[in-house]
């Protein structure tokens, strides 16, 4: 459902509407009348024009939310799907839950039941509004597009028509759910509703806002990891045509103009002298020293079964291996961005943001108010990836705007959003398993080392010393080892971190799964079959369900089956995010070492489905994200300062390197699990131990370089 609109029309009815709350994506035509809305509950609106409104709490950063709970809605809600539209939900702890936001994976884990209980009592309220009107038996009545029908006269009722009658009635307490079976849009693959508005420019992401009275900010950021203003002249940068103030915040100085280009432009003009520190010397290779002395003693244990001292001292082999992963960036397509209008009785917020409610406390601080105070207006997310879950760029505008008196459009530039990331954590291995007489482990101990995101990103620092993320993909090991030890080191380090696509599981399952191939080479067995006999040791449903993905993936590989010369494959499986995926990946080294990826085959097994083309997509897109840092991504410091600024220094995977990606589902009616970030962990491991296979070169640090190969 997407209008016609001009744009000055766009900014009345898109952007400042009278509440100052939402945005939605259908916007009338000029002179067009709007219908009547009715508010059946938190989720389902219905106009007296039928068009249904799913009110989304919830982001669209190309993860197809939009679509799939669009699916959960009318499925239930026995709604016509052309006859739908979705707007943002404004940030509202009372409606949506005290952490309201897109993180984790879990939109359609935390919304499939719930969304649907609530278009399913939502259509049992228009259908008893039919029944009272006709002075009918309820139970008589069906819906089905839209309509509430009566079989036994044919009597039919719009749910426009019934809408406002129903929202005046008390909601069922257990309205009653289809079953699986009688499915008839969940786990298909429609077109997602948010293609065309993307494609023809309607869709707006945060770059896209405007307001009446804006102006525009660029802010200089303290190049130095714990670094502060000490002084600063702002002379030269009025000088520049369009400049119309010069702040300070509390993060820098911000030079606001009449458009970005003027106040980016000053802001190159500003002379500043930076009090830098005592980081002012943190350096990458000091960073990996510091790891590598915290792992000379014991930690906080996350994991002990057995006694792994005790099995180590009785295998008959033993294996050791130190695995290395840097800091990296987000790099979303689009850069931080916010548009904040700071008002006497409160504070607008245009932004494409991640998490509702951090947006929004972070307005109230630096606002001075309470938080029902702000209204957070959702935008598109031009890529997300846990970068927009952070609010430091809400906290900015809002201050700049707070101290100049107008709206104000913050822009980040491509090498802000790099050197002023919230970055993946670098992290540090250490590995020893005993082997038995047969080459199976009796023992394994991986100590980790690694900075807190817990610590960074809530400034509280983990209990026990014990951040579970910096662990995860380690500690909780499917396979079958009777004696097993993981412990932590916390890392002190100024730098910022925080979730980064599949947190933890992004460098520890490299660590694991890359040693779990070391073990079945010093074994001399097959990498599948080692973890296939390791995974079949254990009963528990998700043991079962990851070696079910595993067969299948050797399968759909072709795994036993002859490859053309001088290719190699190499496998990676995990359990994170609720869902079970295994990858094969097909490598070839080329002249210069280069590493080239021709194939990869995944499995997923998410549950249940909803969408399974979007599926596809978002196992597609973790691999493209997971390949391009496992080949790629790293983040260097030097003097206390990023070295890398932008694509040229921070490259991307490019349309030639991508490989064929084969994606197969797993059927289940087993609940929901996510996908968004299902696939990212695994593609660096297959990756590697393919790189074994074809070299007999173990690489135990990120990213995979062709001088590491030589």
């Amino acid at each position: 459902m997407i209008a016609k609109v001009n744009r000055r029309n766009f900014l009345k009815t898109g952007l400042v509407s009278a509440a100052g709350l939402t945005i939605g994506f259908s916007l009338p035509e000029k002179g067009k009348a709007q219908s009547s809305l009715a508010k059946l509950n938190a989720f389902v609106h219905i106009g007296s024009d039928n068009i249904v409104t799913l009110v989304l709490a919830k982001s669209e950063m190309g993860q197809g939310v939009m679509t799939s709970l669009s699916q959960l809605m009318v499925e239930e809600l026995e709604a016509d799907w052309t006859k739908t539209k979705q707007v943002f939900a404004p940030a509202d702890t009372k409606l949506y839950g005290p952490l309201q936001g897109v993180f984790g994976s879990l939109s359609i884990r935390t919304q499939y039941v719930p969304l649907r209980r609530a278009a399913a009592a939502a259509k049992e309220m228009l259908i008893e509004a039919a029944a009272k009107q006709w002075g009918v038996d309820k139970a008589q009545l069906r819906a089905q597009n839209s309509t509430v029908i009566n079989p036994a006269n044919n009597q039919t009722a719009t749910f426009g028509s019934l809408a406002e009658a129903a929202a005046k009635l008390t909601a069922p307490a257990s309205p009653k759910l289809k079953d699986a079976k009688d499915f008839k849009l969940i786990g298909t693959s429609v077109k997602r509703v948010d293609t065309r508005m993307k494609v023809n420019g309607t869709g707006v992401f945060g770059l896209d806002a405007k307001v009446p009275g804006m102006q525009y900010a660029a802010l200089a950021r303290s190049p130095i990891f714990g670094g502060k203003v000490a002084s600063f002249d702002a002379m030269k940068a009025k000088a520049v045509e369009g400049v119309k103030q010069v702040v300070q915040i509390s993060n820098g100085v911000a030079v606001v103009a009449d458009n970005t280009w003027s106040a980016m432009e000053g802001r190159k003009a500003l002379e500043i002298k930076w009090d830098e520190g005592k980081f002012a010397t943190l350096s990458t290779p000091g960073i990996s020293q510091m790891f590598q002395q915290l792992c000379q003693s014991p930690g906080a244990v996350a994991r002990k079964e057995g006694d792994a001292a005790q099995g180590m001292a009785a295998g008959a082999k033993t294996v050791s291996a130190v695995y290395e992963a840097p800091y990296l960036a987000h790099a979303p397509m689009e850069p931080m961005n916010c548009t904040a209008h700071v008002k006497p009785d409160g504070v607008d917020i245009w932004a494409a943001t991640q998490i509702q409610t951090a947006a929004q406390g972070m307005a109230a601080e630096k606002a001075g108010v309470s938080p029902d105070k702000v209204a957070i207006n959702t935008l598109l997310l031009g890529g997300g990836f846990g970068r927009r879950g952070g609010a430091d760029f809400i906290g900015e505008a809002t201050e700049i705007s707070k101290a100049v008196g107008t709206p104000v459009k913050l822009t980040w530039s491509r090498e802000d959003d790099i050197t002023h990331d919230s970055f993946r954590p670098a992290s540090r291995t250490e590995f020893k398993a005993a082997l038995d007489k047969d080459g199976w482990p009796v023992a394994l101990m991986a100590r980790v080392a690694c900075p807190s995101i817990q610590w960074s990103t809530t400034g509280q620092r983990p209990a026990g010393d014990l951040d579970r993320t910096s662990v995860e993909g380690i500690f909780d090991l499917e396979y079958a080892i009777p004696n097993i030890l993981v412990d932590y080191k916390l890392a002190d380090l100024p730098i910022p971190v925080m979730y980064w696509r599949a947190v933890g599981f992004t460098q520890n399952t490299f660590f694991l799964e890359s040693f779990i191939d070391e073990l079945a080479a010093s074994s001399g067995k097959d990498p599948v079959e080692f973890r296939r006999v390791l995974l079949s040791k254990d009963s528990k449903p998700s043991t079962k369900r990851l070696l079910n993905v595993l067969n299948e993936v050797a399968d759909k590989s072709g795994w036993t089956k002859p490859l053309p010369a001088g290719r190699f494959r190499g496998v990676a499986l995990s359990n994170n995010i609720g869902s079970f995926t295994a990858q094969v990946a097909e490598v070839s080294i080329e002249k210069g070492n280069k590493v080239r990826v021709h194939r990869v085959t995944a499995v997923v097994d998410c549950g249940q489905t909803v969408n399974p083309a979007i599926i596809n997509q978002q196992i597609q897109s973790g691999i493209v994200y997971g390949l391009t840092a496992a080949l790629k991504g790293k983040i260097t410091i030097d003097k206390g300062r990023v070295v890398e600024q932008n694509f040229n220094t921070y490259d991307m995977l490019r349309m030639d390197e991508m490989p064929q990606i084969d994606v197969h589902i797993v059927a289940s009616t087993a609940a929901p699990g996510g996908i968004g970030e299902a696939s990212v962990p695994m593609i660096a491991p297959a990756v590697a131990n393919a790189i074994f296979k074809a070299t007999g070169k173990r690489l135990r640090q990120l990213p995979i370089r062709p001088e590491n190969l030589a």
